[in-house]
C-alpha cells in the first residue's frame, strides 16, 4: 500500500537516503537495498555527495542506476559548497540534470576532515542560501530541499539565529525542509512550532535513522550533536554485545518514533538507511506500510 493511501494524504513523501559505495561488495548490497525498499513505493531517493573527490561522480552513478532500474521514482542529489567554485557547481548541476536528477538537497557542507571551520574556495559559495539562490535562478526546473536542525545546528550561535538562516533558505526558493536525525520527537515538535511561528510554511519532513549498532550511532550522534535519550541508551546498554538484541531495540524505538510523528500529521518521512534495508523494512512494516 502506497504511503499516501495508507495515511489518507495526497502527498505523503517517503524518501530514502543512500551514500556512494566504496567497494564492489558494498555496491552489491546497495542495489539489493534499493530493490527491496522500492516495494514501499517511495517518492524520492537521495544520494549524498562528497566534495572534492571521486565520490561526486559516484553520486551521479548511483542515482543513474536508480533511475535506470526504477524510472518511476524521483532522484535527488545532495550538493554542498565545499571545495567547489560557483562554475564547478553549475557544471555539476548540468550533469545532474542530464542524469535525470529532478531535485537537489542544497547544503553548505561540513568542513573537510581535520579542519574545524568552513572556508569557501576562491570564487566559491559561503552559505547554503547562496546555493539555493543559484539553483533557483539558473536551474529553476530543479526542486530544492534544505536541511533543518531540530536540536539546532552545532555551529549556530543560537536557536533563533539558526531558524532565521533556515527561513532565508526557504524564502530563497526551497520547497521542503528535511531534518537532521533526532531521537526525541519532542525536539522535532518544538522545531516545527518555531518554524511556523516565524513564517516557514514549507513541508517539514522528519529524518529518522533506525539504530542497528549502539557504538555506531554513538559516533554518528556525536558528530551531528544529536541527543540520545537516557531511556533509549539504557535499553541499548542492556542489550550488551548482542547484535540481534541491539537491532530489535533500535527497530522498536524507531517504529514508535515514526508512529507518533505520523499521528501528529507529518507530511512524510526521510529515512537514513545506511545502504541497508532490514531495519528500515521492519520499521515501515510496523507502522503499517506493506510491500506489494
Amino acid at each position: 500500500m502506497a504511503p499516501q493511501e495508507r495515511y489518507g494524504k495526497d502527498s505523503f513523501e517517503l524518501s530514502f537516503e543512500l551514500f556512494p559505495p566504496k567497494t564492489a561488495e558494498s555496491e552489491a548490497m546497495l542495489w539489493q537495498t534499493v530493490d527491496e525498499l522500492m516495494g514501499f513505493e517511495p517518492t524520492l531517493i537521495t544520494c549524498t555527495y562528497g566534495a572534492g573527490g571521486s565520490t561526486q561522480t559516484k553520486t551521479l552513478e548511483v542515482l543513474n542506476g536508480v533511475h535506470v532500474r526504477h524510472p518511476s521514482v524521483a532522484i535527488a542529489s545532495h550538493l554542498t559548497c565545499v571545495g567547489s567554485t560557483t562554475d564547478q557547481l553549475r557544471e555539476y548541476l548540468r550533469k545532474a540534470e542530464k542524469t535525470g536528477v529532478s531535485a537537489i538537497v542544497a547544503l553548505r557542507g561540513d568542513p573537510p576532515q581535520g579542519e574545524t571551520a568552513f572556508t569557501p574556495v576562491a570564487n566559491g559559495l559561503h552559505y547554503a542560501v547562496e546555493l539555493v539562490n543559484l539553483i533557483k535562478q539558473e536551474f529553476p526546473q530543479l526542486r530544492i530541499l534544505v536541511a533543518g536542525y531540530p536540536e539546532t545546528h552545532q555551529e549556530a550561535v543560537s536557536t533563533d539565529a539558526d531558524l532565521q538562516f533556515l527561513k532565508q533558505k526557504c524564502d530563497a526558493g526551497s520547497d521542503t525542509v528535511v531534518t537532521q536525525l533526532f531521537y526525541d520527537n519532542a525536539d522535532f515538535f518544538r522545531f516545527r512550532e518555531r518554524c511556523l511561528a516565524i513564517g516557514i510554511t514549507q513541508s517539514i519532513i522528519p529524518g529518522l535513522m533506525p539504530v542497528t549498532n549502539f557504538k555506531q550511532i554513538q559516533r554518528i550522534a556525536n558528530l551531528c550533536k544529536a541527543r540520545l535519550p537516557s531511556y533509549f541508551t539504557n535499553a541499548l546498554e542492556k542489550a550488551g554485545d548482542d547484535a540481534d538484541a541491539q537491532f530489535e531495540v533500535g527497530v522498536e524505538y524507531a517504529a514508535k518514533q515514526a508512529e507518533e510523528l505520523i499521528s501528529q500529521g507529518v507530511p512524510g518521512m526521510h529515512l537514513y538507511v545506511l545502504n541497508k534495508s532490514p531495519a528500515t523494512i521492519r520499521v515501515l512494516e510496523q507502522v503499517g506500510m506493506t510491500r506489494p
